[in-house]
């Protein structure tokens, strides 16, 4: 796990290349401290920053093939790279080091670009053949690891995060509202979007080439589902089996490192599966991690304790106050690099540096699980709105989706009159690869009305949709509604926000690498190819993957209702007297109108009700913090030249680098 940055047809000289890069660099230092190395000829420049995980003394890059006319910058782990150095080897291909990096130039000189698809892993690489004056740009299927670029002039400039673009001092910094749009929409840019004009993010599953000024991208992989009712009529015989069997095998290539590896906890059954298969394939004792609540709603730290005591763990918990939620939400800001609708990014982050504290680099988790074996609750949602909108009128069917959300203390189910309202919106809509997601999208919408009228008018927010239809692949109408569903929720909150705002880049503020064995390519490749009652058999979540471990896990854990994970919100304790100066000053009516996103009445009303304690249901709370989020982003990386490096705001001083 690692950062790095570049420039193609750099201008000004090699040393002012050099010192630029240098500056790139160390905006990324969080994302390897350990080591930093760099490539300079007379047409690309190449930084890395490493976090050291495998081959401690050897694995230093840039690393080269053995004419060292192919050189690459790597973050990440390419997990079946003992296997592919067995063949290349074979094939006649000299190594120096033990490194998982070194296999990707050898691959390369075989196979081209086709090299990344036989990587199994979670990645961002930089290539540069310096004989055909290329360089290939690549992101892992899932889009696990970040890599963003952005033209400047003649140059391109790409980087692990987009604030080591900016370091490069070439860049204008400004917002862009259509991506706010969607992040107020999707929770997350789509696609190639960022929060920042004229920065672009490579897609999961994607590559791109530049060879003599030419730009081209191609997608490598794609998320794909069978055709509805294809499967074969034995699969559920052998489905639990064969999910099994491939979980082991991905968890024992997770495991590989040398140095210790950690395993988050939830309290849920897909952690629980990490843990216990990573207890059975590892030697080595284990050592668990997770967070606590004071609030019970969203504490978990019962269940969590109990499977630390039956796997006998050394368990560390890391118990959040709201106020450390608070006090941490601008510098986590700055990480995330992009607005968000909820604070759950803020206890992860937290967490993560409390395993660094105890001396780890690398967690499994169980994130993955959920989109790809079915287990969200939108998922049960869609099922019983299908069944409900083939009989409209039924006074029955609508009351199924009193089962879903019980961990909600103010559960969007509990009044019928209001449940019938939200789930309905968009039954007309039955056949559409959409339909499972038109409630939430409909409501989350609602926080557009917050923005200024002049950037309402002025954003390009399709009125259907249409920016997130673009993206859906041919032939997915084939697909079984699940399976449609699983799709855009991949696309969007899976990449976009999970693993990005929940993931690497909260984890990798305090260096630490997270990796998912549920979206091992072996995992994600057998799963989809079963049918969707093998997922959700009746109302029951993740039937085969329970299934393929009934004789493992503690029944307790195993048929425990989902409650993925949540954080209290900041809006729900925004009190006078909290030390929070900077929420109040970034709500005054100068600020707002300063930064121009917000209509400054609407947002100054919702900051009073929230202080008042008087906020009510999910529009209000991620309005709050949608707001905030985007003020802060624009605080650090707009308002002042200085703002990455550090901001004060009113009497609190919060240091985002240095």
């Amino acid at each position: 796990m690692c950062g790095l940055a570049g420039i193609l047809g750099y201008e000004g000289g090699a040393d002012r290349c050099r010192e630029r890069l240098g500056r790139m660099a160390a905006l990324l230092r969080h994302r390897g401290p350990d080591d930093v190395g760099f490539h300079l000829d007379a047409h690309v420049g190449l930084a890395h920053r490493r976090l050291s995980i495998l081959d401690l003394e050897g694995g230093r890059q840039p690393i080269y093939n053995e004419d060292g006319d192919i050189c690459v910058v790597f973050n990440g782990e390419i997990f079946n790279f003992q296997e592919l150095r067995r063949h290349l080897i074979a094939g006649g291909h000299r190594f120096r080091t033990q490194s998982d990096t070194e296999v990707i130039v050898h691959l390369y000189e075989d196979h081209g670009v086709d090299f990344v698809g036989h990587l199994n892993g979670q990645f961002a690489i930089a290539l540069w053949d310096a004989r055909r004056h290329q360089l290939v740009l690549a992101r892992d299927r899932f889009g696990i690891r970040p890599l963003f670029y952005a033209r400047s002039g003649r140059e391109l400039l790409f980087a692990s995060e987009i604030k080591s673009l900016f370091a490069a001092g070439a860049l204008p910094r400004r917002l862009d509202l259509d991506t706010l749009g969607q992040v107020f929409t999707y929770w997350a840019p789509l696609a190639e979007r960022t929060a920042f004009a004229d920065v672009m993010a490579l897609p999961p599953g994607h590559l791109l080439t530049i060879e003599a000024g030419r730009c081209v991208q191609r997608r490598y992989w794609d998320w794909c589902f069978p055709i509805s009712g294809s499967a074969s009529a034995d699969a559920a015989g052998r489905a639990p089996a064969g999910v099994r069997e491939a979980l082991v095998e991905a968890v024992k290539l997770q495991l590989h490192a040398d140095v210790p590896v950690g395993v988050y906890l939830s309290g849920g059954l897909d952690s629980t599966i990490v843990a216990l298969l990573a207890r059975k394939c590892s030697p080595r004792s284990l050592t668990t991690f997770s967070i606590s609540f004071g609030d019970g709603e969203y504490d978990e730290s019962t269940y969590q304790r109990e499977v630390a005591q039956a796997l006998g763990t050394e368990h560390h918990e890391y118990r959040c106050t709201h106020g450390d939620i608070g006090r941490a939400l601008p510098t986590c800001i700055w990480h995330l690099e992009t607005p968000v609708l909820r604070t759950a990014p803020v206890p992860m982050m937290l967490l993560a540096a409390r395993v660094h504290e105890a001396g780890f680099k690398v967690v499994l988790t169980g994130e993955g699980a959920d989109e790809v074996f079915g287990g969200y609750d939108i998922f049960r949602e869609e099922k019983i709105r299908r069944f409900w909108a083939r009989d409209p009128l039924s006074k029955l069917r609508p009351k199924l989706l009193t089962r879903l959300y019980p961990y909600m203390r103010r559960s969007p189910t509990a009044v019928l009159a209001y449940s019938q309202l939200f789930f309905g919106q968009g039954m007309n809509r039955l056949d559409e690869p959409i339909f499972g997601h038109l409630p939430r999208w409909h409501t989350t919408r609602k926080i557009c009305r917050f923005l200024d009228a002049g950037v309402r008018e002025s954003m390009q927010m399709p009125g259907d949709f249409d920016d997130l239809k673009v993206l859906l692949p041919d032939g997915v109408e084939k697909w079984e509604p699940l399976s449609r569903t699983q799709y855009i929720e991949a696309q969007t909150l899976l990449s976009g926000y999970i693993l990005s705002s929940q993931g690497d880049r909260v984890a990798m503020a305090h260096s630490v690498e997270g990796r998912y064995p549920f979206l091992d390519n072996a995992v994600v490749d057998y799963a989809t190819t079963l049918p969707a009652r093998l997922k959700i058999r009746g109302l029951a979540e993740k039937y085969v993957l329970k299934e393929s471990v009934r004789d493992l896990v503690p029944a307790r854990i195993l048929d425990r209702p989902k409650q993925p994970y949540r954080a209290p919100e900041i809006a729900s304790f925004i009190r006078d007297g909290d030390p929070l100066d900077y929420v109040a000053e970034l709500f005054s009516p100068s600020r707002l109108a300063l930064a121009g996103y917000f209509d400054s009445q609407a947002a100054g009303k919702l900051f009073e009700k929230c202080r008042r304690g008087l906020a009510k249901g999910a529009v209000d709370n991620m309005a709050f913090v949608g707001i905030l989020s985007t003020m802060l982003l624009d605080d650090l990386y707009i308002r002042d030249s200085g703002g990455m490096f550090t901001a004060s705001i009113s009497k609190n001083t919060y240091v985002a680098a240095r």
